[in-house]
């Protein structure tokens, strides 16, 4: 019981130092500068307190179900004994969590309504998922076969910088932050979990060298996967 006390007290105190600067800073520059109507700034103050709550809440849960239950799962699936079976549910694994990120969401709604519907919300969060997907399988892969991920960061931007030059200009940035998206509240725990628990489970794998890493692997198949999208569409 005191252990769960203590627990919420430094989640309590995680969210506050999250919350209260930039709170503080817009009270500042509402004090000194802006001088917005204070129906505005009272808003501001109302959706600042539920912004907290709602970390608090989604913290509590990450920490309670979506860790050990990545950690849990990573673990499981190596013991099969198939490496078919092991790929095939991290690619579904990495697809339906980024389905779920709200960053893609946010992402996909902004660039619909800039398009005036020209790039769907749906096309662009499947494209992301899906790519997600791809790359998680080929991180756990990697895992698997040991090969070192400066290898494989450094052929990954290198296919990011090739397409670059064939993309439409306007794609470029969309294709940039689909790849920052996918490092949102929901998708890094769970991607993480997964990696630490699936080389928990391997012998002769070191969990914090080989470990890390799945995040940086998994955001450029977002970008690779928009500037298609782009040339599809240019």
């Amino acid at each position: 019981m005191k252990r769960d006390h203590s627990h919420l007290t430094e989640l309590s105190k995680e969210v506050l130092f999250a919350v209260l600067p930039i709170a503080a800073i817009v009270c500042v520059l509402q004090i000194s500068l802006l001088h917005m109507p204070w129906d505005i700034f009272a808003r501001f103050i109302l959706g600042s307190l539920f912004v907290g709550g709602g970390l608090f809440l989604f913290l509590l849960g990450v920490r309670a179900g979506l860790l050990p239950m990545g950690e849990t799962i990573g673990g499981e699936l190596p013991k099969s004994g198939s490496v078919a079976y092991l790929l095939i549910m991290s690619f579904l694994l990495g697809t339906v969590v980024t389905l779920a990120e709200p960053d893609v969401r946010v992402l996909a709604h902004q660039v619909d309504y800039v398009s005036a519907g020209l790039v769907s919300r749906n096309l662009l969060v499947i494209v992301v998922a899906i790519s997600v997907g791809i790359c998680l399988c080929g991180a756990i892969l990697r895992i698997l076969l040991g090969i070192p991920i400066v290898r494989v960061l450094t052929a990954g931007y290198l296919a990011v910088l090739v397409l670059a030059f064939f993309t439409p200009a306007s794609f470029l940035p969309i294709a940039f932050d689909a790849g920052g998206v996918t490092t949102g509240p929901v998708t890094v725990p769970f991607i993480l979990a997964l990696g630490i628990g699936t080389v928990g489970v391997l012998r002769g794998k070191n969990s914090f060298s080989e470990g890390f890493g799945l995040v940086g692997l998994a955001s450029i198949g977002p970008v690779i996967g928009v500037m298609l999208i782009g040339m599809l569409y240019g």
